[in-house]
C-alpha cells in the first residue's frame, strides 16, 4: 500500500504496475493465446449436428423464419404491403431501364427475379429489392460507353446515314449490363464469403450522400434528351456530363415542343399528386400510386391520339410478353467492365445495409452484414443470368413496404407476382407509353436527392472534414463519372483519416485535485500541474506514420530538446574533465615547487645559499602560466554578456544532475561568491560554436516557458488512445526511453491495452533495464510511483489552492 500526500488529500492505495497486475489477474502469455488460438482452430474444423444446422440456418434465413410464420398475424399485413410495393416497381422499373439505357422490359425483369433471390438469404424484413436510381445510372453509363451509337450507324453503301440499328444496339448493350451485374454480384458473394461485410464501412454516410447526389445529377442530364425530345452526342470518361450538357444547350432550339408539352404535363401532375398524397396519406390505409396513375393515363391517352404517329413523340415501343430464358453472360466483356463491377458492387451494398440496419434498429432485430453482402451479390450474380441488371434495396420502396404493415419478405413474393402478372400479360399494354413520361417520373423522384444539397449547411455546422468529403465526393462524381468519381472519394476520404490520425491533438495532463482524473491542463482550468512529472499524452495511436512527430510533441510540450542537451552535457563533462587534469597538473607543480623552497629554506638554514637560474625561471613561468589561468576563470563570469551558465553540481548525490540558468547579464553574486566555489565549477562558454549552441538551448529550454530550472523527474507516457503499435513505434519509444535517461529523466508508460501489451513483448520491447515495472495500469499509479519514487527528494510539496472538488469544476 501506498500513503501518499497528494495536495490536500491522503490516498492509500497498492500502486499497480504491468507486473503485479499480471501476477494479481493472472493474464495469459502469448503462448497461451496461440494455444488456444490453435484449439478454437481445431474446433471450427470439426463438424457436429448443433454446427451444421446452424451453418445452415446463417446461410439461408428463410428456414429459421418461415417456419414460424403466422399467416393470421403476418399474412393480411404482407399482402397489402406487397401489393402496393408491386405497384410501384412497374413505374420505376420501366423508368429506371432507360436510366440503364435498356429496353424497359428488362427493368421488370430485375425487379422479378433479384426479389426471389434475396427472399431465401437476405436477414432484413423491411428492404424493398430491385431497381434503384444511382445503380441504373452506374449501369448505364458502362452500357454507353462500351456500345455507343456510332458504333450501330446503319451504313447504305458507301453513305453513312443518321439512322441507328437500335435492335442490334439494345442486344449489346444487354450484354453488357448482364456482364458488369454478374461480375458485380460475383464479388460481392467473394466478399461475404470472407466475412467482408465491414468492407461497407469505409464508404461513409456524407460520401454516399453525397454521391448519390451527384449521381442525381448524372440522371437528370441523361433525361434531358426525353424531356426536349432532343438527340445529343453521348460522351463518355471524365468532364462526359459536361460535353453532354453542353451539347444538349446547343439543340435546345430544336426542342420538339410536343414531347415538352408532355414532359411538362406529366411533371406537373406528379408533383401536385405527390403533394397531396404526401397530406392526406395519414388518414388512409396504403399510398396513392401516383406513378402508376401517370403511367396507366400516359398510356391512355397516347394510344387514343396517337401521339407517336400525329406528333412525332417518342414511345416505349414492343414489350415482349413472358419470361426469357436464362443464358450465360459474355466472359470477354468482364475485363473491360471489372472496374465498374465493383463500384456498383460496393455503392449498392453501402445503400442496402445502411437501410436494412435502420430498419433492423427500429423493429428490434437484427441484420447480418456479412450474410446481407452474399445474399446482394446472388440477387445480382443469379439475376444476371434472366437479363437483369445491377439491383439493391430502395429507400422510397423500402418506406413503402414498412409504412404499409410489412412484417416479413413475404411482402416481396406479392410484389413479384404482380410484377410476374404485368410481365406475362399487361407489358404489351404499356407500349404506346411516351418516354417522356417515364423521363418525368425520373425527375419527380429525384426530389429527395437534391434536398440534400442542404447537408452542406449542417456539415458546415458540425464538422469541417466531413464537409470537405461531401465536397470532394460531389465535385469528383459530377466531373469525372461515376467510377472514377466513386474511387477519387474513397481515396480522399481514407487520405482525411490518416491525416487526422498523423496530426493528433498533443496535451499535457494535469490531475484534478481529490481525483484521481487526469485532464488537459489547456482546456481545464482547475487542472493542476503534478510537481516534477509531466504527463504527455496523444490522441491518435503512435504508428510509423506519426512517430516522428510524437516524439517533436514530446519535445515541444516538456521544454527539452534532449539531443542539444545531450550533446551540450557530453562537451560539458569534457570540460569537467579537463579542468580536473589541469588541476591535477597544477597540484603537481605547486607540490614541486614546495618541495623545492623546502630545499631552498634547508640550504639557507645550512648558510650554503645557492642560487639556481634555470630553478628561479621555471617557478616565474609556472607562477605566471597558473596566474593566467586564474585570471581567465575569475574573469569568465563577466567576459560574456548576455550568456548562460551551466552549474555541475559536484555532489556525489546526483552526479548526473545539472541545472540550466537563464540570465541577462550574468551576476557571479546571483550564483555565489567566486571565492566560495571550488576550481572548475564555473565554466563560461568561450567559442564561438558554444555560444550558438548556448542561445539556442536559452530559446528552446525550459527558461523560454518562464521556468528557471529544470524541474523535471519524470514523464509519464499516457498510451490509452493506442489500440496497436507497431514496430517503427516500439522503437520510438525505446530512443525516448534511453534519449531521456541520458539527462536523469524517468519515462513511464501508462493505460496500455492488452493487445499493445502483447505487441510490445512481440517487439523485444522490455529488456533488463526496461520492464514491465515502468508500465503502469493508470496515468494515477505512475503519479504515485513517481512522487514516491523521486518526489520526496527532488520535488517541494504540492499544496493546491483549491481545497474542495464539488464535481463541477470541470
Amino acid at each position: 500500500m501506498d500513503s501518499r500526500r497528494f495536495g490536500k488529500y491522503i490516498v492509500e492505495r497498492e500502486v499497480l504496475d504491468e507486473q503485479r497486475l499480471e501476477e494479481i489477474t493472472q493474464r495469459k502469455t502469448h503462448s497461451d493465446n496461440q494455444s488456444s488460438l490453435t484449439e478454437r482452430l481445431k474446433d471450427s474444423l470439426r463438424c457436429t449436428v448443433p454446427k451444421l444446422k446452424h451453418s445452415v440456418m446463417s446461410s439461408l434465413p428463410v428456414l429459421y423464419w418461415l417456419p414460424k410464420y403466422s399467416v393470421w398475424d403476418y399474412g393480411m399485413p404482407d399482402l397489402i404491403s406487397g401489393i402496393s410495393v408491386g405497384i410501384m416497381h412497374l413505374p420505376q422499373g420501366l423508368a429506371y431501364a432507360m436510366l440503364a439505357s435498356v429496353p424497359p422490359v428488362f427493368g421488370l425483369y430485375s425487379s422479378l427475379y433479384p426479389a426471389l433471390i434475396y427472399f431465401f438469404f437476405g436477414t432484413s424484413r423491411h428492404i424493398s429489392i430491385g431497381t434503384f436510381t444511382v445503380l441504373s445510372i452506374m449501369v448505364g453509363s458502362v452500357t454507353e460507353r462500351l456500345a455507343p451509337d456510332v458504333n450501330f450507324l446503319i451504313q447504305n453503301g458507301t453513305n453513312v446515314t443518321a439512322e441507328v440499328n437500335i435492335t442490334a444496339r439494345d442486344s449489346y448493350r444487354v450484354q453488357v449490363a448482364v456482364a458488369t451485374t454478374v461480375l458485380g454480384g460475383l464479388i460481392q458473394v467473394a466478399l461475404g464469403l470472407v466475412k467482408f461485410g465491414f468492407v461497407g464501412t469505409y464508404l461513409s454516410e456524407p460520401l454516399v450522400r453525397a454521391y448519390t447526389t451527384a449521381a442525381s445529377a448524372h440522371a437528370v442530364v441523361a433525361q434531358l434528351k426525353y424531356i426536349f425530345g432532343v438527340s445529343p452526342t453521348r460522351f463518355s470518361g471524365p468532364f462526359s456530363m459536361v460535353y453532354t450538357l453542353k451539347d444538349v444547350c446547343s439543340l435546345l432550339p430544336h426542342t420538339h415542343l410536343p414531347t415538352l408539352v408532355v414532359s411538362a404535363v406529366s411533371m406537373v401532375f406528379l408533383i401536385a399528386a405527390k403533394e397531396l398524397n404526401s397530406f392526406i396519406s395519414p388518414k388512409l390505409p396504403v399510398p396513392i400510386p401516383v406513378e402508376l396513375i401517370t403511367i396507366v393515363a400516359g398510356t391512355l391517352i397516347s394510344a387514343y391520339t396517337h401521339l407517336n404517329r400525329n406528333y412525332t413523340i417518342s414511345v416505349v415501343g414492343e414489350i415482349p410478353s413472358g419470361l426469357s430464358p436464362p443464358s450465360v453472360p459474355d466472359a470477354s466483356l468482364f475485363g473491360e467492365v471489372i472496374g465498374d463491377a465493383f463500384a456498383l458492387a460496393m455503392v449498392g451494398y453501402a445503400i442496402s445495409i445502411s437501410l436494412g440496419k435502420t430498419f433492423a434498429l427500429k423493429h428490434g432485430y437484427k441484420v447480418d452484414s456479412n450474410q446481407e453482402l452474399v445474399a446482394l451479390g446472388l440477387s445480382n450474380a443469379v439475376g444476371g443470368f434472366f437479363q437483369c441488371f445491377s439491383v439493391c434495396s430502395s429507400m422510397s420502396r423500402s418506406l413503402i413496404q414498412e409504412t404499409t404493415g410489412g412484417k416479413t419478405q413475404m411482402a416481396a413474393v406479392a410484389s413479384s407476382l404482380i410484377v410476374l402478372l404485368t410481365i406475362l400479360k399487361l407489358g404489351p399494354l404499356f407500349q404506346e407509353l411516351p418516354k417522356a413520361v417515364l423521363a418525368a417520373i425520373v425527375f419527380v423522384n429525384l426530389k429527395g436527392m437534391f434536398k440534400q444539397h442542404s447537408d452542406i449547411v449542417t456539415l458546415w455546422e458540425r464538422s469541417k472534414i466531413d464537409l470537405m468529403v461531401w465536397l470532394v465526393t460531389w465535385v469528383s462524381t459530377l466531373l469525372l463519372n461515376l467510377d472514377l468519381g466513386l474511387a477519387a472519394s474513397i481515396l480522399f476520404a481514407l487520405l482525411t483519416v490518416i491525416f487526422r490520425t498523423q496530426m493528433p491533438t498533443y496535451s499535457v495532463l494535469g490531475n484534478v485535485p481529490g481525483t484521481e482524473l487526469y485532464v488537459d491542463i489547456e482546456t481545464h482550468r482547475e487542472a493542476r500541474d503534478v510537481p516534477g512529472v509531466t504527463i504527455f499524452r496523444s490522441s491518435a495511436t503512435v504508428y510509423f506514420a506519426n512517430a516522428d512527430l510524437y516524439i517533436e510533441a514530446l519535445k515541444e510540450k516538456s521544454g527539452l530538446d534532449i539531443s542539444k542537451m545531450i550533446i551540450y552535457k557530453k562537451r560539458q563533462e569534457a570540460k569537467q574533465r579537463r579542468r580536473e587534469r589541469r588541476a591535477e597538473r597544477r597540484a603537481k607543480r605547486q607540490a614541486k615547487k614546495e618541495r623545492r623552497a623546502e630545499q631552498r629554506a634547508a640550504k639557507h638554514l645550512s648558510g650554503a645559499p645557492v642560487f639556481s637560474v634555470e630553478e628561479e625561471a621555471g617557478s616565474w613561468r609556472n607562477t605566471c602560466v597558473d596566474g593566467d589561468v586564474m585570471d581567465r576563470e575569475q574573469q569568465g563570469c563577466t567576459e560574456r554578456e548576455n550568456g548562460t551558465v551551466f552549474i555541475i553540481p559536484t555532489t556525489p548525490r546526483t552526479p548526473d544532475r545539472w541545472e540550466y540558468l537563464k540570465g541577462g547579464e550574468p551576476d557571479c553574486t546571483s550564483l555565489g561568491s567566486i571565492s566560495e566555489l571550488q576550481e572548475g565549477d564555473t565554466t563560461t562558454l568561450d567559442s564561438s560554436s558554444d555560444d550558438t549552441l548556448s542561445r539556442d538551448l536559452e530559446r528552446i529550454s525550459l527558461g523560454s516557458l518562464g521556468k528557471w530550472s529544470w524541474d523535471i523527474h519524470s514523464i509519464i507516457i499516457d498510451l490509452s488512445t493506442a489500440n496497436f503499435i507497431d514496430i517503427v513505434a516500439i522503437k520510438t519509444i525505446k530512443n525516448i526511453i534511453h534519449d531521456f535517461s541520458e539527462i536523469d529523466v524517468d519515462i513511464y508508460i501508462a493505460c496500455c491495452q492488452a493487445p499493445v501489451v502483447e505487441q510490445l513483448e512481440l517487439g523485444d520491447f522490455f529488456s533488463e533495464t526496461i520492464t514491465k515495472r515502468s508500465l503502469f495500469v493508470s496515468v494515477h499509479d505512475a503519479v504515485l510511483y513517481c512522487l514516491n519514487h523521486r518526489g520526496a527528494t527532488s520535488i517541494p510539496r504540492y499544496e493546491p489552492s483549491v481545497d474542495t472538488y464539488d464535481g463541477t469544476k470541470l
